[in-house]
């Protein structure tokens, strides 16, 4: 187990991974931005899209197609728990579809950041606190490009500790069944409360 086991630098590297992965797409499997489109044609309002979205998302819980694609994880950039790395790239992609359908660029680092925020959960609003924001208005499309670069650095720092703490030892083992390495399916649900939560933390992030 010594070889998976979590550090922030490791941490660091898998976010910004499966970022990467959510936003540009892996083979087989829709990207936030294709994503965020199929469900606001699906839905009458930007809002039904989301609340659709993330009942979908604690249904199934795993992505088809999505270690297919990936080639049974080997794209990996450190060797951390393959069922941590897939929970990360679902609950990612929802997160960045959400701020796809409230109109900010998954582009912009500071948007990536405060995506990052979202998978903390409940313990988005004390990190955001500690940082001198508050949701709402202060994370507003153009308030959030105004943002200090040390605030975000400070922001990415305070995520990081706080997933490796949630994906430690002890999370691991509560993520389900190890994730089959044939046929592509995630095993077990994911973390479905943890996904719901994060759901509605981004719903309230990205205003």
């Amino acid at each position: 187990m010594s070889t998976n086991s979590l550090t922030e630098s490791k941490m660091t590297q898998v976010l910004d991974w499966a970022y990467e992965k959510a936003v540009n797409g892996l083979p087989g499997t829709e990207s936030a931005a294709e994503l965020a489109d199929s469900y606001l044609r699906k839905n009458s309002s930007v809002e039904k899209a989301i609340d659709s979205l993330i009942r979908w998302q604690n249904a199934k819980g795993a992505t088809s197609g999505f270690l297919t694609g990936l080639g049974g994880l080997i794209t990996l950039p450190v060797a951390i728990p393959a069922n941590v790395a897939s929970v990360m790239y679902v609950q990612i992609r929802m997160i960045a579809t959400i701020a796809h359908m409230r109109g900010y660029d998954l582009k912009d680092d500071q948007v990536k950041t405060f995506v990052f925020v979202c998978l903390t959960g409940q313990a988005a609003t004390d990190i955001l606190k500690q940082a001198g924001l508050k949701f709402g208005t202060a994370l507003a499309k153009e308030a959030i490009k105004k943002i200090p670069v040390e605030v975000i650095k400070a922001i990415n720092k305070a995520v990081g500790f706080r997933l490796v703490t949630k994906f430690g030892q002890k999370g691991i083992v509560n993520l389900g069944k190890a994730v089959p390495l044939v046929g592509g399916i995630i095993g077990g649900t994911v973390d479905g409360i943890g996904t719901n939560t994060i759901g509605k933390t981004a719903k309230k992030v990205f205003v």
